[in-house]
């Protein structure tokens, strides 16, 4: 049998959702500049399919990458690390 690569994860909050089925995650990632040294923010948002619309506005999930499900959806809910009040 072959063996899949490694897929990608990523850590984020939860911005949306209104969709069916379907979450909008911000993952931020923090780099320094070349030169300066000084840190920046560079931000993402991800369509993630959530079959179960378990997820809430705030909520810090754990996301991998999978086949497409849409043309912008192609991350999957791994899972919910913390759930907002």
């Amino acid at each position: 049998m072959k063996q899949r690569g490694n897929r990608k994860v990523r850590l984020g909050v939860v911005t949306s959702s209104k969709l069916d089925k379907t979450i909008t995650v911000k993952v931020e990632r923090r780099l320094p500049h070349q030169r300066y040294k000084k840190y920046y923010t560079l931000s993402k948002k991800f369509l993630v399919h959530d079959p179960e619309n378990s997820c809430n506005v705030g909520d810090r999930v754990r996301i991998v990458e999978c086949r497409p499900f849409s043309r912008r959806k192609s991350w999957r809910l791994l899972d919910i690390v913390e759930r907002t009040a």
